[in-house]
C-alpha cells in the first residue's frame, strides 16, 4: 500500500471518530471525494428528485468528475485534518 494510501485509510479511520459531526454539505464532500478517490469518475443515472438524498451525494460526486483518484484521496486527507483542527 502506498503512502498515500495508507493516510488515505487512517483519515477514514478517523474522521468517524470526530468528537463534532461534520456539517451535512462537509458529509456530502467528504462522501464525494471517498468515492471519486475509491471508484473514479460518477456513472449511472441521476436519483430522481423524490430520492433527495441520493440525488445530492450524486451531485456532489459529479462535481469531481476528472479529479484523479490520488488528487481526491489528498483531497480527502486535507479536509480530514481540518476538521480534526478544529474538533472540540
Amino acid at each position: 500500500m502506498s503512502d498515500l494510501a495508507s493516510r488515505f485509510k487512517t483519515a477514514q479511520d478517523e474522521v468517524v471518530n470526530l468528537n463534532d459531526a461534520p456539517d451535512v454539505q462537509t458529509k456530502l464532500k467528504l462522501y464525494a471525494l471517498f468515492k471519486q478517490a475509491s471508484e473514479g469518475d460518477v456513472s449511472g443515472d441521476r436519483p430522481s428528485a423524490i430520492n433527495f438524498v441520493a440525488q445530492a451525494k450524486y451531485d456532489a460526486w459529479a462535481k469531481l468528475k476528472g479529479t484523479a483518484n490520488d488528487a481526491a484521496m489528498q483531497q480527502y486527507i486535507d479536509l480530514v485534518e481540518e476538521l480534526k483542527k478544529n474538533d472540540s
